[in-house]
């Protein structure tokens, strides 16, 4: 089942070439320029996600897909970074109604980032949590509304204890309350502005903190579990890095000669067959992550509630070896391109340090398929998180 047509992918594409255009620029300036990201923002991709109800699109999860590999594929910084702005609405349905509608008053644009993993504490006080901590790959930070840290509950001086070890609690404020550090110094995604962020003895109410991982939406028209979309959201940035680097190789095809050749790249058959097996690879890659995303989102039509954790894996083991293949087709075409690749300069050897860049991502390791092969032969199965 295909969605409609929708206004902020035809945005999206307009504004690519522009954007592919001043990839250096934002590499060099490690963040999203202010002008570009006021662009991104008219272009209606921090509301695609934002429910009707509050101004939003709302659109589905395979229109959000094709947005951020359009994106992606012009920059993998600003893909990456936008797909952190856009499911800001579905971060914030964790929180209580009352306080989804306060900040939405707003309007429809609101964005959040932050760090799922909880390395601070949360002191617990009357009426909310004293938060404290450090935390890192807070992407596009500079350029947020608001920040949330997750943290782990301290009462009278210890942990309190879930399920599954300490219990967690994701506190959300405004930007400016947090100290950001210049730590973003890496090899690849050097425009997402990921740097570390640090509060200490802020007080948080309690109707501005959640639980991400198991937090259910107050408002109809978000994701019932966000992180489900999240991990789609990254397989479409990996897809569109690797097609960009597979569209580079093939456009200069027909001038490049390796220096141990007397025929240009598209003459030879071993260049032939590499990238008509890369090719193929992301036709693979994008056609089963569109089944999978519209199987999911016809579920959530028909109210079918799934099973959380075998979801979940499923899912992550999609994408990471959605990500694996990626990884593969880029060093595929870096390795046919030849020596050009390897400068400063070159577009290709951006995608190649972007690209393995985005595949340490946590949710992109071997564990995510690992943990499908637990599945698979009956073994039990625990949070990835």
């Amino acid at each position: 089942m295909r969605e409609p047509p929708s206004g902020v992918l035809d945005a999206v594409r307009e504004l690519a070439p522009s954007i592919a255009a001043r990839a250096d620029e934002i590499e060099a300036a490690r963040c999203l320029p202010a002008d570009l990201f006021g662009q991104l923002k008219a272009a209606g991709v921090f509301r695609m996600l934002t429910p009707r109800s509050h101004g939003g699109d709302e659109v589905g999860l395979v229109c959000s897909m094709e947005v951020l590999e359009t994106l992606s594929t012009a920059d993998g910084s600003v893909g990456w970074t936008v797909m952190i702005g856009a499911e800001s609405p579905q971060l914030l349905s964790l929180l209580p109604r009352h306080t989804y509608d306060a900040l939405y008053q707003a309007g429809p644009d609101v964005t959040v980032g932050g760090c799922f993993v909880p390395l601070g504490e949360a002191q617990v006080e009357d009426g909310g949590y004293r938060v404290g901590g450090r935390w890192p790959f807070a992407s596009g930070c500079e350029r947020w509304d608001y920040l949330f840290s997750n943290c782990v509950i301290v009462e009278d001086g210890v942990a309190r204890m879930g399920a599954d070890g300490p219990a967690a609690r994701a506190a959300l404020f405004p930007a400016g309350a947090a100290a950001i550090e210049d730590t973003w110094h890496v090899l690849g995604l050097r425009g997402t502005g990921s740097q570390h962020f640090r509060v200490e003895g802020l007080f948080v109410p309690e109707d501005r903190t959640f639980d991400i991982f198991f937090g259910v939406p107050c408002v109809p028209g978000v994701a019932r579990y966000p992180i489900i979309d999240f991990s789609f959201h990254i397989g479409s940035v990996v897809l569109g890095i690797a097609q960009a680097a597979l569209d580079e190789v093939v456009e200069a095809a027909h001038q490049r000669q390796r220096t141990s050749m007397r025929a240009t790249l598209a003459e030879t058959p071993l260049v032939q067959y590499r990238l008509g097996h890369a090719e193929t690879s992301l036709r693979a890659v994008r056609s089963h992550l569109r089944s999978e995303a519209e199987r999911i989102s016809m579920r959530r039509a028909g109210e079918q509630e799934p099973d959380y954790l075998q979801l979940m894996t499923r899912v992550y083991a999609d994408n990471a070896w959605a990500a694996q293949t990626c990884r593969g087709v880029v060093d595929d075409c870096f390795s046919v391109h030849g020596a050009a690749g390897i400068y400063d300069g070159s577009r290709l050897q951006r995608h190649l340090r972007d690209i393995h860049t985005i595949a340490q991502h946590a949710s992109l390791n071997e564990h995510s398929i690992t943990r499908a092969g637990r599945a698979l032969l009956g073994e039990q199965v625990d949070r990835w998180f």
